[in-house]
C-alpha cells in the first residue's frame, strides 16, 4: 500500500543569486517602512493600506524564498511597487502643501530608493 505524504514548502536559497538578495533586501526595507507607518498614528484607511502593502512585500519575499512561481512574482511585483511610488507622490505632492523633493524626508527617501531598486531588480530577473 503506497502512502503519500504532503510536501511541505521549503525555503530554496540555493537557487538565489546576488541579484535576488538585493531584491529581497530592498523588498524587506520597503515592507518595514510600510509596516512601521501602518502601525503608526495614520488615519484608519491609510493605516490599513500601509499594512496591506507591507504584508504584500513580505508575501512576495516569502514566495521567492519558497521558489513558488518566481517569474509570476517578479511580473506582479513590478506594477505593485510602481503603484506604491505613484500613490506616494500623488498623496503627498499633488494638491497638498508639500513640495517635491524638499519635503520627501528620510523615511520617504529610503523607501523610494528601495522601491526603485526593487523595480530594477525585478525587471532584470524577469528578462532572464
Amino acid at each position: 500500500m503506497a502512502t503519500s505524504e504532503a510536501q511541505q514548502p521549503a525555503v530554496d536559497i540555493g537557487s538565489l543569486n546576488g541579484l535576488h538578495w538585493v531584491g529581497i533586501v530592498a523588498a524587506l526595507i520597503t515592507a518595514a517602512v510600510h509596516l512601521r507607518l501602518g502601525l503608526g498614528g495614520l488615519p484608519l484607511p491609510l493605516r490599513v493600506s500601509f499594512l496591506l502593502a507591507g504584508l504584500g512585500f513580505l508575501g512576495g519575499v516569502a514566495l521567492v524564498l519558497l521558489d513558488y512561481r518566481r517569474r509570476t512574482v517578479y511580473a506582479i511585483g513590478i506594477p505593485f511597487t510602481l503603484v506604491q511610488i505613484v500613490l506616494w507622490y500623488v498623496l503627498n505632492f499633488t494638491g497638498g502643501g508639500k513640495s517635491f523633493p524638499a519635503d520627501v524626508g528620510t523615511l520617504g527617501a529610503v523607501d523610494k530608493v528601495a522601491q526603485v531598486l526593487l523595480i530594477a531588480v525585478l525587471v532584470v530577473l524577469l528578462r532572464r
